[in-house]
């Protein structure tokens, strides 16, 4: 964000302070509700063995120094999420975390290289009942924030009620594209399908590209826009290859258990129906290994500790992760992230 000060001056502090004031109310505000909903909160450590898997998030590395002068890679995790399904392997119960969280070469209205992540478990529970969650605390940071709706970019955003939406509902919808039909019974991928279809609506298509690819240029270009308002948007059932870290949609085994949350056109939150099988959590790390291998020529270590808690046994459940400082953004109607931040990154 370029401003008139640095964010040191009283200047820059006193244009922000009502938003800063606002933060601080809102993270009240969620405390209360899992409070109010029996869960534990909860810290673990922000150094890893494993920083994540997704392919495309890049990470902080640095080294720990053992007593005897040994050293050993570690990274700041891009979530907590393997350390908090750990603690339900040991039997934490619902638990929840505001988590100070890195990613590398993030940096827009919308990224910071270092922010804030609300992350919640609920075991025992199916990823749709998530969504009352994300319903209930949309209520609460908006009423403490003293707003009347969520903002971003001229478009409004009232969580009295939310939308729900399939994926394949929003591209029908948005696209006018079948993308089920696009996908073989297992779930694998028709590239020529889509990349027919995206040419059909006029969706650039570049020698090379995926499925994916295609997937995510359509979805950007033509349905994202239309996400999240007048009221918070709940996409649900992905592609099954885009499962992450959630399992297989019972009775459809080309979707899989995710959804995302959007806001005013604006990604909010994006939850699982936990994959618990350690095997098949394996199979998809040494994929994201290999798909990173190939896009940036390095991959990082796979967790053995955590794949080893999930073959201890970790208890069937839904998970999510949240943007605070986006949903601080929302709340307050402002236009860049670092309105809502006390202090940022020092730019490189």
């Amino acid at each position: 964000m370029q401003d008139e000060v640095p964010w040191w001056q009283p200047a820059s502090l006193a244009r922000r302070r009502a938003r800063l004031e606002a933060r601080g109310r809102i993270g009240a505000a969620l405390r209360a509700v899992f409070a109010a909903r029996g869960f534990v909160e909860v810290e673990t450590p922000a150094l890893q063995v494993s920083p994540g898997m997704e392919p495309h998030l890049q990470a902080f590395a640095t080294e720990l120094q053992a007593p005897d002068g040994t050293r050993r890679e570690l990274y700041l995790h891009t979530s907590p999420e393997f350390a908090m399904k750990k603690l339900l392997v040991a039997g934490s119960g619902p638990i929840f975390q505001l988590a100070r969280v890195w990613r590398n070469g993030e940096r827009s209205a919308t990224h910071h290289p270092e922010f804030t992540m609300l992350e919640w478990y609920r075991p025992g529970a199916g990823y749709e009942a998530l969504i009352d969650d994300c319903q209930a605390l949309l209520q609460a940071a908006l009423q403490a924030a003293g707003g009347d709706a969520f903002r971003w970019q001229r478009r409004a955003s009232d969580p009295l009620r939310f939308e729900r939406l399939t994926v394949a509902e929003a591209f029908r919808r948005h696209a006018g594209i079948d993308l089920l039909a696009t996908l073989a019974a297992d779930g694998s991928p028709d590239e020529p399908a889509l990349r027919a279809a995206a040419a059909r609506i006029g969706v650039r298509d570049a020698a090379g590209d995926s499925w994916d690819d295609l997937f995510f240029r359509i979805f950007l270009e033509r349905i994202e826009p239309a996400l999240g308002h007048p009221h918070p948007t709940v996409l649900i059932d992905y592609p099954v290859g885009m499962a992450a870290l959630s399992r297989r949609k019972a009775g459809d085994p080309r979707l899989a258990e995710r959804f995302e949350l959007y806001v005013a056109g604006l990604e909010l939150a994006n939850a699982f129906g936990e994959l618990t099988d350690g095997v098949e959590q394996r199979r998809r790390f040494a994929a994201d290994q290999a798909e990173k291998r190939r896009l940036y020529g390095h991959a990082y270590p796979i967790d053995e500790d955590f794949l080893a808690a999930l073959a201890h046994g970790m208890p069937e459940s839904a998970g999510i992760a949240l943007g605070f400082d986006r949903l601080v953004m929302l709340a307050t109607a402002a236009a860049h992230i670092e309105e809502v931040l006390w202090a940022p990154v020092a730019e490189a």
